[in-house]
């Protein structure tokens, strides 16, 4: 089969996108499932907001730590053997989980999870980047933007209906059956593909420095200590050093030498931050502040669910047609809307009134985001570094989201067993909201500044920074942001 070659209206084109679509809602799902549970988690393993913080944090730890590693595995050895590895090890990882005694045992074996999810989650956006005909590929990105998006915002409804019906522990088992049809759409349907131009030692060095980076910051700012995030910093700067140094880095220096993929990723480090910290506190805060029942808790987030399920395909198309400046530009700000309407929701407040039209237009702001954000990264690259790119991408999105979760809280003055104090775990939410406002803002003014507003007229023209070589593989001739 020729390489992005496969119709998206064909029978195997359908198939592709489901089997990248559930493999990615795995991870995406996971994270969003377990948070519904927390509440129960920590009353039944005797555990404080740090152990909760530590349960979600643990999990995103390592996925974006090794996912950069993920992406060049797929690249080399075939992309699709990865993501069928990566699910098998996700699933085993989830029966661990459900088996756990104690938080602390959870919090390891959701490490591991977070491993599996780093191999599984670059190979499936880069499977449909791969073997999608160009011409479908920013709908076909569009419908994976959306329904794992739909995943991520239908967890805590699932995830609620779960814990109240059988209890926490089955938010893990969840996964098992999804693993067993992943593997076997991946195995039967989607193309093996890979990158020719992937050559040499993987960057093992790369992946330990960053994973040693990541561990202390998000041990110091969970722990507030300002000496271990220091250390964090400087461990940070020493990834940068030994990527540039690197014959094969995780990182190629050059694919940031395309202003939109440079753009792109500083805009999904600002909205991702954002997105980790509400829906972290958003389903708590239902729970603790209004007395939702998970159920009830998950419920009252559909409309997001329904918004990204309608709107984020035809988003996507539009975005390929006008450019991802605008969408890119107006939906963090819509969505920055709906997190000061969620001032609002404090104890006593009603659905209807309060919580519903804040959520609404929270969903809002991220169907017109989500595609053309996810859709501008690849743009900016060419096919065969798509592995690379997406694992790039979606390590800024999982640590932007770690680092929020470890620190948000903590600023925001909640901490121990404040979880089982009304008022100031309700105060400190509310504080939390402006904080992820303010940083949607930032990523809207990132890309009103720094993409271009339309599809420029000549297809052959490159988008470089100074000093970037545009006949360079990393940037794409067709990149027309």
């Amino acid at each position: 089969m020729v390489a992005g070659s496969v119709p998206l209206k064909s029978a195997r084109g359908r198939w592709i996108v489901t089997g990248c679509v559930l493999g990615s809602s795995l991870a995406m799902l996971d994270a969003t499932v377990v948070n519904v549970a927390l509440p129960d988690i920590g009353r039944d393993l005797g555990s404080g907001v740090t152990g909760l913080q530590w349960t979600v944090s643990a999990y995103t730890l390592t996925l974006a730590s090794f996912i950069l590693l993920g992406g060049s595995l797929g690249d080399r050895l075939g992309r699709r053997r990865i993501f069928v590895w990566g699910t098998v090890w996700f699933a085993l990882a989830s029966i661990l989980c459900g088996l756990a005694p104690s938080v602390e045992v959870l919090v390891a074996a959701r490490s591991v999870q977070g491993i599996g999810a780093a191999l599984l989650t670059p190979g499936s956006l880069a499977l449909i980047s791969a073997s999608i005909r160009e011409e479908d590929r920013g709908a076909a990105i569009g419908l994976w933007s959306g329904l794992g998006g739909v995943a991520s915002a239908v967890g805590p409804l699932l995830g609620g209906w779960l814990v109240d019906a059988v209890g926490w522990r089955s938010v893990f088992w969840l996964n098992i059956p999804l693993a067993i049809v992943v593997v076997w759409v991946a195995s039967k349907h989607i193309p093996e593909s890979r990158d020719p131009h992937a050559e040499g030692k993987l960057d093992v060095v790369g992946a330990g420095v960053v994973a040693v980076a990541l561990g202390l910051l998000t041990y110091g700012f969970i722990g507030a200590s300002p000496t271990t995030v220091a250390l964090g910093v400087v461990a940070v700067g020493v990834f940068v050093v030994v990527e540039i140094r690197s014959p094969n880095p995780l990182v190629p220096p050059s694919l940031f030498g395309s202003r939109v993929f440079l753009a792109a990723n500083l805009v999904t480090f600002a909205v991702y931050a954002a997105l980790g910290g509400v829906f972290f506190l958003l389903i708590l805060q239902l729970q603790l502040a209004l007395d939702y029942s998970p159920l009830a808790a998950g419920v009252a987030t559909l409309p997001i669910t329904a918004l990204m399920l309608v709107l984020s395909a035809r988003v996507g198309r539009l975005a390929q047609r006008i450019g991802p400046r605008l969408p890119m530009t107006v939906g963090p700000l819509a969505a920055a809307a709906g997190l000061l309407l969620m001032l609002r929701i404090s104890p006593g407040a009603g659905y209807l009134a309060h919580v519903f039209p804040a959520v609404v237009v929270f969903g809002f702001g991220l169907s017109i985001l989500v595609a053309p954000l996810t859709g501008a990264v690849l743009a900016a690259v060419s096919t065969d570094r798509a592995g690379t790119a997406s694992g790039v991408n979606n390590a800024v999105a999982r640590t932007s989201q770690l680092l929020a979760v470890a620190a948000l809280p903590g600023l925001a003055g909640i901490s121990g067993a404040d979880y089982d104090v009304l008022e100031v775990f309700s105060d400190g939410f509310h504080l939390a909201m402006i904080m992820c406002a303010g940083l949607l803002i930032l990523g809207a003014l990132i890309a009103g500044l720094m993409i271009r507003a339309a599809p420029r007229s000549d297809p052959d023209a490159v988008d470089c920074l100074p000093h970037c070589d545009p006949s360079s593989p990393a940037v794409s001739p067709h990149e027309q942001v």
